[in-house]
């Protein structure tokens, strides 16, 4: 079995927000999260907007603070602590976990050439010692990531939203790190485009060994790219299992109603899918039981009053509902 490059034990982020003086409200962003990401994995996020998927990208970019549980990088060179970390530690992680953007037209600076917002993290970290040097990566870089000298000239705005998305890469892959969070990366691309940067980031990963942590509400674009899936909902993982048996074999209601909102390619197909009622709930005042249970048509008096366990069984599939077993042979029925 592969290592893990990032593991996670019962992981909450947690933020104060307006409240009472004396009683400020919680909200639970990221609630008791546990996953491994194994070292050159593709590793799948998925969950309706408010689910906490960026908020998990961010605590593993440690760009927000761990309120309690653990978070540990582990590459075979280092291995830290992400919740409690050195500024020096800090400063050598930066280097070896990344962010790519949503937004490809507000994440580059309109102000500063292709070239020089490739080179801001070279020159910011310290990883070159001359000019030369930082041009002569920029340029590795940038041909990886199919963009060319006089690309490199030129400023963002000359560029469209697939070739900007492209030089954010370059700038996240410029430091060479190993774990890289793509957070809703093609979202705001055509549909053409996101095919040919998927592809891109695929070929990347293969040839630099990196691993990627995907955060998307695209199931389509997960299928396409990812090894493993996590689906989550109102802060916790409710469905986790390789891409391939998860897409075949779905237990959770949730991850049921998300699946038969894909749209079928064929008109006259009957939709048969799950549908779900209501909104999400809000963070700072969170159903007891299931989270989940306020939209499930399958709810019990047991769903109401426990919050069900993420139980693990065959083929690295694990699933945390109360009926999954009895849904499951009802279905097969």
């Amino acid at each position: 079995m592969t290592e893990a490059l990032i593991s996670t034990k019962d992981l909450s982020v947690e933020f104060l927000i307006s409240g009472s003086l004396f009683k400020p409200k919680v909200l639970k962003a990221v609630d008791g999260i546990s996953i491994d990401i194994p070292k050159g994995s593709f590793f799948g996020v998925v969950g309706e907007s408010g689910s906490g998927k960026t908020t998990l990208g961010r605590a593993l970019l440690n760009a927000v603070s761990i309120a309690n549980g653990s978070a540990t990088y582990d590459d075979g060179e280092v291995k830290y602590d992400l919740a409690k970390m050195t500024s020096t530690e800090l400063k050598d992680y930066r280097k070896r976990a990344q962010l790519i953007f949503q937004d490809p037209y507000a994440a580059l600076s309109p102000r500063m050439t292709v070239r020089d917002i490739i080179a801001e993290p070279l020159e910011v970290m310290g990883l070159t010692k001359s000019r030369e040097e930082t041009d002569k990566v920029v340029r590795e870089i940038a041909a990886k990531c199919r963009l060319n000298l006089e690309h490199l000239r030129r400023f963002p705005h000359a560029f469209s939203g697939g070739q900007r998305q492209r030089i954010s890469i370059a700038r996240a892959l410029v430091s060479r790190p190993q774990f890289i969070v793509a957070d809703e990366s093609v979202a705001a691309l055509d549909v053409s485009i996101q095919a040919d940067v998927l592809n891109l980031l695929k070929s990347i990963q293969v040839d630099m060994g990196l691993t990627f942590m995907f955060i998307s509400h695209d199931l389509s674009v997960v299928a396409h790219t990812c090894d493993h899936v996590a689906v989550m909902y109102l802060g916790r993982i409710v469905e986790s299992a390789p891409t391939k048996e998860l897409f075949n074999n779905t237990r959770h209601p949730y991850t049921k109603a998300l699946f038969s909102a894909i749209p079928s390619l064929d008109p006259d197909a009957e939709k048969t899918g799950q549908r779900l009622y209501g909104e999400i709930p809000s963070p700072t005042n969170q159903p007891s039981g299931c989270t989940f249970h306020t939209r499930c048509p399958f709810v019990q008096d047991i769903c109401k009053q426990q919050v069900p366990k993420l139980e693990v069984s065959d083929k690295g599939h694990s699933v945390s509902c109360h009926r999954w077993k009895e849904l499951m042979d009802v279905a097969a029925l």
